[in-house]
C-alpha cells in the first residue's frame, strides 16, 4: 500500500468541496470517476463518507492500481470498484469502455499538471498565476518535463465543454492548501504519470 502525506493532509478539504457540490444529490445514486487515483487514499476516503457515490478509480501505473486494491481491501470500501487502466490523455472512447454519459462526477486531483497542454499557459486565471507557490510549482514541473506544468483554467473549461462536461467550481482554499504541499512533493517524489 502506497502512502502520500499530501493526500492524507488534503482529503478532508477535498471531501468538503465535494459535499458542497453534491449535497443536493445525496439522495441519488451517483457514479464518480477519479482520473489518476494514485495511492487510492482519496477515493477510499470519499467512498467512506459518501456512500451514495460508486467510485471508479483509475491510473496508468500498475503500482498505483495495486495500492488502490490494497486500500479497498483494508477499508472494506463497498462503493469503490476495481481500479482500471485509464490514460486520461487518450480520447474519451478509450477510457476503460466508459460511456460518456455514465459519469456524474469526474475528478482529477494532482493530475493535470503532469499532462501535456501544448496550448496552455501556466496555471492562470485571466493570465495571472497566483499564489507564488504555483509559479514555483509550474517551474519545477516544466524542468522535469517541458510538456508538464499547470494548465490555464480557460483551456480546461474549453476542453471540458468540448467533451460535454463543465467545470463546476474552483475552490480557492483547497487550491492554496494543496499548493503549499505541492512544491515540496513535486521536488521530492516522482510524478505518477
Amino acid at each position: 500500500m502506497l502512502l502520500s502525506p499530501a493526500a492524507e493532509r488534503s482529503q478532508d478539504s477535498l471531501l468538503s468541496v465535494l459535499w458542497e457540490i453534491l449535497e443536493d444529490q445525496s439522495h441519488h445514486e451517483l457514479f464518480g470517476l477519479e482520473l489518476g487515483s494514485g495511492t487510492g487514499q482519496h477515493v477510499v476516503h470519499f467512498a467512506q463518507e459518501m456512500p451514495f457515490v460508486t467510485w471508479q478509480p483509475s491510473d496508468i501505473k500498475e503500482e498505483s492500481r495495486n495500492s488502490i486494491r490494497a486500500y479497498i481491501g483494508a477499508t472494506k470500501a463497498k462503493t469503490v470498484l476495481e481500479p482500471v487502466y485509464l490514460d486520461a490523455s487518450e480520447p474519451w472512447e478509450k477510457w476503460a469502455g466508459l460511456p460518456q454519459s455514465s459519469c456524474d462526477i469526474i475528478i482529477a486531483i494532482n493530475l493535470l499538471q503532469y499532462s501535456a497542454f501544448s496550448t496552455a499557459e501556466p496555471y492562470a486565471i485571466n493570465g495571472t498565476i497566483t499564489p507564488i507557490c504555483n509559479e514555483q510549482l509550474d517551474q519545477t514541473l516544466r524542468q522535469m518535463n517541458p510538456e508538464w506544468g499547470l494548465p490555464d483554467i480557460d483551456v480546461l473549461r474549453q476542453l471540458a465543454f468540448s467533451n460535454g462536461m463543465r467545470m463546476e467550481r474552483m475552490s480557492r482554499s483547497v487550491l492554496n492548501m494543496v499548493c503549499d504541499a505541492s512544491v515540496t512533493s513535486a521536488k521530492a517524489s516522482k510524478p505518477r504519470n
